[in-house]
């Protein structure tokens, strides 16, 4: 117990590699499509699980939330290892990648939600025509364009295709703030991401109760706070912090039955659908930082995310979140006109076709944007 902890991490001055990370990315994109899949089952009349399974109605926003904590965990730790190699990290070539990773897909997806698929029918949605796309269209693609998609969901309701985009705003509303709020509170960094957490807990809290009504526009507010899960993103930065510094408790923390256990109990609480009032996403967090960490640096824990098609299966997970709507609406449409409706093919076909449609785009768009990245990092982290 006594001894330092010994981070299986790949990394010298100019490149960091956790292990694993890639395939976990790839299972928080999967219990989206999941979601989805059920959620899309419903508004086509067929037959789903949604309204049985408790597990399948909590999912989609835990494995977002997923996203979350690793966002907020490896770009922390990113920027702490710049800074400790050249005494500070540049904020402006941290959103220049960010732009480069993030941009080039958002708004191909922004291009087709608006202007392409409205006009394909068979990817018409039941009870989203046309209309519902175009109404209000003028300050839903100003609030798109300026990444609010979460704000726009908040005001103006969802816009098939790009509904989805919601926590990418919030990614990057977060990326946007966190650079500058790591260098001005460099002291005491811990405390203020926990201060993060409790602070929004507690203004949700507050909007929950009548004490808030005077609040203009309250409810459009609520349903905003609620996608605006900065405090997810502030728990991945502590399990950061906490593993730079090679803080004592990652003694506790990266303990290999202390892993199989927060592991199982996740496991069991999404199969069982359990939420846990007021602190949900929180305590789902607290968990999934202990599974990052574990998978990330305990060298006692087996490579079990670490296999090649996992590994490229979560380099191209964006995409794959981006574009399984799309995929999933396609399948839906054909198996419904050839009257199989069965989940051994909805699911397998609408995997791999979305699947396809990532592997593409990274491979013949995005990476037009990426080769430009190394030029602005310092540090790589390697995929």
């Amino acid at each position: 117990m006594g001894e330092q902890i010994t981070p299986n991490i790949k990394m010298d001055s100019q490149k960091i590699y956790f292990p694993n990370l890639n395939g976990l990315r790839f299972i928080a994109a999967l219990l989206v499509i999941i979601f989805h899949i059920e959620q899309f089952k419903v508004l086509f009349g067929l037959e789903n699980y949604w309204d049985d399974s408790p597990a399948i109605r909590i999912i989609g926003k835990l494995g977002v939330v997923l996203f979350f904590v690793l966002s907020g965990f490896l770009i922390t730790f990113l920027m702490l290892s710049e800074e400790k190699s050249f005494q500070s990290f540049s904020i402006l070539k941290f959103y220049i990648r960010r732009a480069l990773r993030i941009w080039p897909l958002y708004f191909m997806i922004m291009v087709l939600a608006f202007a392409v698929i409205p006009h394909v029918d068979l990817l018409t949605l039941p009870g989203y025509p046309e209309t519902v796309v175009y109404q209000d269209l003028v300050p839903k693609i100003l609030l798109f364009v300026f990444f609010l998609p979460n704000l726009a969901l908040s005001l103006y309701g969802p816009v098939p295709y790009a509904a989805h985009l919601w926590s990418i705003g919030t990614e990057e509303q977060f990326y946007l703030i966190w650079p500058w709020f790591l260098r001005w509170l460099k002291r005491f960094r811990i405390y203020a991401m926990l201060s993060i957490m409790i602070f929004y807990l507690v203004v949700a809290k507050f909007l929950a109760t009548g004490h808030s009504d005077f609040i203009p526009y309250k409810s459009t507010f609520a349903a905003f706070w609620s996608s605006f899960n900065i405090d997810c993103m502030a728990i991945g930065g502590v399990y950061a912090i906490l593993l730079f510094k090679n803080h004592p408790l990652l003694r506790i923390l990266t303990n290999k039955w202390l892993f199989w256990v927060v592991l199982l109990t996740v496991v069991l609480l999404m199969c069982f659908g359990v939420y846990v009032h007021y602190v949900h996403f929180e305590f789902y967090s607290m968990l999934y930082g202990i599974i990052i960490l574990n998978l990330a640096v305990n060298k006692q824990i087996p490579m079990l995310l670490e296999t090649k098609i996992l590994h490229h299966l979560g380099k191209i997970s964006y995409g794959i979140y981006m574009y399984h709507p799309i995929a999933i609406v396609l399948v839906l449409q054909l198996a419904i006109y050839y009257g199989t409706t069965s989940n051994l093919i909805i699911y397998p076909v609408s995997l791999f076709i979305t699947i396809v449609l990532a592997a593409i785009s990274f491979h013949f768009y995005e990476k037009i944007f990426l080769k430009f990245k190394p030029r602005f990092s310092k540090i790589k982290d390697v995929d």
